[in-house]
């Protein structure tokens, strides 16, 4: 009560926030027991019939929803793998760069494409993929034979990922410059009067000084590690692709919005939010583990 009292004007401050995650993120949890309900519209969620597991049970016989878990997991990963070190990577580089101007144009370049929709992305680059696009018309330059990129499984599952990175790496690296220019500068003119040169300035002081921040950014990514992209697949992909891009959330959205079957959507969902939040805990956990208190989340 005391530090109520003391911190008021604090606390008055965060009651809009509070209340928001009350209104949109708590109360309907509620729908979560649809789940486990054969919901039938005109009783309502509370009086239609309980029928326990019997969504999850159907949802892991079904081969269509195996192979889009499969999907999931492939593309969450390549987007881990291969996207996570790109901003890390991006933040050492313009670090080193001596003008300040160029940084700042920089910086402002790789911030703009997280600004623009997935629904105006989605245009450009199936403009530059398609048959009579720029990508093609370089190859037919070349005598080779035009490629239907966006309608190829070979290729659509890279282009998800590559342009995935270039629409998130420049906001991503953010956090990055900011824990950069918080590290002092004593430890870069020591390691200079030391012998340094720039590649080991960067190996061991700048990376270990950014691990904490690196460490935290990956388990909160694990939350997101069944969000494959909703609206960046939902699009791109087309039916010649279903078979390596459809995801859970595409899966989601047709059983729920268009075939209408709510409980069996919302089951689907309820597992992908337990299996992103058992990861979080596991990796948290790792990474405490590995590197100490100061490198997890909790």
């Amino acid at each position: 009560m005391r530090s109520l009292k003391k911190y008021k004007v604090l606390y008055v401050m965060m009651l809009p926030a509070i209340a928001y995650y009350i209104l949109f993120h708590y109360v309907p949890m509620y729908g979560a027991v649809l789940a486990f309900k054969d919901f039938q519209l005109m009783k309502g969620i509370w009086n239609s019939p309980w029928i326990g597991m019997h969504h999850f049970m159907y949802a892991f016989s079904d081969p269509v929803f195996l192979q889009v878990l499969k999907n999931t997991i492939i593309i969450s990963f390549y987007k881990l793998i291969f996207g996570f070190p790109v901003p890390v990577v991006f933040a050492l580089l313009l670090n080193e760069v001596a003008s300040a101007k160029f940084k700042k144009l920089a910086q402002t370049i790789s911030y703009l494409p997280h600004f623009i929709s997935w629904v105006v992305m989605a245009g450009i680059f199936m403009s530059i993929l398609s048959i009579d696009g720029l990508v093609n018309s370089v190859i037919k330059l070349f005598g080779m034979d035009p490629v239907l990129f966006m309608g190829n499984e070979q290729y659509f599952r890279l282009i998800l990922v590559l342009t995935e990175i270039y629409k998130s790496f420049g906001w991503g690296a953010i956090v990055y410059f900011a824990a950069i220019s918080g590290i002092n500068g004593e430890l870069y003119e020591a390691a200079i009067i030391d012998g340094a040169g720039r590649f080991k300035r960067v190996i061991y002081i700048t990376i270990p000084m950014l691990a904490p921040v690196m460490a935290i950014l990956l388990i909160l990514s694990m939350a997101g590690i069944l969000d494959a992209g909703f609206d960046q697949i939902f699009n791109m992909y087309s039916v010649n692709v279903y078979r390596v891009s459809d995801i859970i959330d595409t899966y989601v959205y047709r059983k729920g919005m268009v075939e209408m079957k709510y409980s069996y959507a919302t089951a689907v969902g309820l597992f992908k939010s337990v299996v992103a939040l058992i990861m979080i805990v596991t990796v948290n956990q790792v990474i405490k583990t590995m590197g100490g208190k100061e490198h997890a989340l909790w």
